[in-house]
């Protein structure tokens, strides 16, 4: 099973990763694919660099940085994965690699957001739950000794 996994470097995407491995502990055949997406340059920066392949340098170093940290517990996990780093709308973006690799699932974790901001603002999560034409779990977090085992 093919899973996509968008990563931020937030406690609760590092939740998600480990999720993901117990997917793979508890027998289920997983392969990743571990997802960044970085925001959009704003106009400021595009103003001030006077170089667009200088942002999407660093966007792209920034990205590639923050996923670190997953792929460290995958590589010890022996669970196989690719990576892609993406500027775009987060939730619309998500969707674009969940096909393009042909993902069978998305696992995710929660951003934590109260009620009313995701009111508000919608968030990525509830979009790709909208979205996404495969099934969408979201991590909220995993009990301590079982996040404790998977590092």
């Amino acid at each position: 099973m093919k899973i996509l996994l968008p990563f931020d470097g937030s406690a609760p995407a590092l939740d998600a990763v480990r999720f993901a491995i117990r997917l793979g502990d508890d027998g289920l055949h997983v392969s990743v694919v571990l997802a960044n997406v970085q925001e959009p340059a704003s106009l400021y920066e595009l103003m001030v660099a006077h170089d667009p392949q200088v942002i999407e340098q660093v966007s792209a170093a920034a990205g590639a940085n923050t996923l670190q940290a997953a792929k460290a517990l995958l590589e010890a996990a022996g669970i196989a994965y690719e990576t892609e780093v993406a500027t775009g709308d987060p939730a619309n973006t998500l969707v674009d690699i969940l096909e393009n690799y042909g993902c069978d699932m998305v696992v995710m974790g929660a951003s934590g957001t109260s009620a009313l901001r995701s009111a508000l603002l919608g968030s990525v999560s509830n979009e790709l739950l909208h979205s996404a034409g495969v099934p969408v779990t979201i991590v909220k977090g995993l009990p301590q000794a079982n996040a404790d085992m998977v590092e």
